[in-house]
């Protein structure tokens, strides 16, 4: 359904590193520098990081989460831990299990540094 997702930053060299460590706890490689733009190209889709095209200040969408796909609460967890230590803030309850109307979920969450609401996510078997 989606091709790609991108969100914007306001600072093109911080969020390159934060999501470069960040996601190669996903075993994804290092971003692809266009311009303003960053670019996470993977076979199941494209992350993207811009500075706004229209000059203004990048602010993070109020109710918006993007979701990675984890193989394992392990990866869960490593990735929740290398987010906070490369600057982001952990948020909504300490990364664990959740059960809803989908089954079991094991997720973290974190906000990056420019506020943008991030989620890995582990569907429990």
């Amino acid at each position: 359904m989606f091709s790609h997702v991108m969100i914007g930053t306001n600072d093109l060299d911080k969020a390159k590193t934060f999501y470069d460590t960040l996601l190669g706890t996903l075993g994804v490689r290092p971003a692809r520098l266009d311009g303003h733009r960053i670019f996470y190209i993977t076979r199941s889709g494209v992350f993207a990081v811009s500075k706004p095209i229209n000059g203004e200040a990048a602010t993070p969408a109020n109710g918006g989460t993007i979701g990675f796909a984890c193989d394992s609460q392990e990866q869960v967890d490593a990735w929740h831990t290398t987010g906070v230590a490369a600057g982001g803030t952990s948020c909504e309850e300490p990364p664990g299990v959740r059960e809803g109307s989908t089954g079991k979920l094991y997720l973290a969450y974190l906000r990056d540094l420019d506020g943008n609401k991030l989620c890995a996510m582990h569907r429990m078997g």
